[in-house]
């Protein structure tokens, strides 16, 4: 069964929502992903998506003239306090998009709580067709793959899952048995990118490569035809590879173009294409 493949926001980070699903098309991709909440980056700007209706109309247009749905939009954090009135304001956002995911991040050190905001995240999601992807993250109150699947199955919620980043399964206590384990619904998709081996185990080298430094799958030593194989069958992969150096010399739809290459290369190594 072939994967649908999906262009992360971070991959083309650069362009703007309507550039994003054509480019997403030119490209060959069945979906695209978008950001309407800032993620924790400094001076990273409001998304103007949120809130701008003509915007909205154009995203829909470009949609409807290309095919392209929309896999997952960012980003949700969850911390000790919420604005849950924002939260409600995305989710009508991003229903609007017909979205099928929500990428989640957890900051919020207790756990107890943590997994309360997130079931009642999951219920605002549900009406709305979405589904709760909690990311883990090896600098976040989330740091592995056995402490994301503690809280979404806590929370037990149907459209709750777990979201493995190739990037933070390598960089994290998880293991690929680990990830072959996961329930096939609790994982509505995955996020794919390499890395350079040996890395920076700090939390602040680990911040700059996850945000800036990722290589496309198969440049890097992260066991990427591992990952494939290990994941189930036909879910969604969204290729984030940002990376702010090579974006000062190919523009987003040779980024990509190359990006889409490199992860069918590694599914047909797979015997996943």
């Amino acid at each position: 069964m072939t994967h649908p493949i999906s262009l992360a926001f971070l991959t083309t980070f650069d362009i703007g929502p309507v550039e994003a699903v054509r480019i997403a098309a030119a490209a060959g991709y069945r979906m695209v992903g978008l950001r309407i909440l800032p993620a924790a980056a400094a001076g990273e700007p409001d998304y103007p998506l949120l809130s701008d209706d003509g915007l909205l109309a154009e995203v829909r247009a470009a949609m409807d003239d290309t095919g392209v749905s929309i896999g997952d939009v960012e980003i949700i954090r969850l911390k000790p306090e919420n604005n849950w009135d924002l939260f409600a304001r995305f989710v009508d956002r991003c229903q609007a998009l017909s979205a099928r995911h929500v990428l989640v991040a957890g900051d919020d050190a207790e756990p107890g709580r943590l997994t309360e905001s997130f079931a009642r995240f999951c219920d605002l999601a549900a009406p709305a067709g979405l589904t709760a992807d909690l990311e883990f993250m090896p600098w976040t109150a989330v740091p592995d793959l056995a402490a994301a699947s503690a809280i979404v199955e806590a929370a037990g919620r149907e459209n709750g899952g777990v979201l493995v980043d190739a990037l933070h399964y390598d960089r994290s206590d998880t293991t690929l048995a680990q990830v072959a384990a996961l329930s096939p619904a609790r994982v509505n998709y995955v996020q794919f990118c390499d890395g350079a081996v040996p890395y920076d185990p700090s939390d602040e080298g680990l911040i700059r490569v996850a945000r800036g430094e990722r290589l496309f799958p198969g440049e890097g030593g992260i066991d990427m035809i591992g990952l494939a194989r290990a994941i189930p069958e036909g879910v969604t992969i969204s290729v984030e590879v940002p990376h702010r150096q090579l974006a000062t010399r190919i523009d987003p739809l040779g980024r990509a173009t190359m990006a889409m290459a490199a992860t069918q290369a590694i599914l047909r190594a797979a015997g996943r294409s």
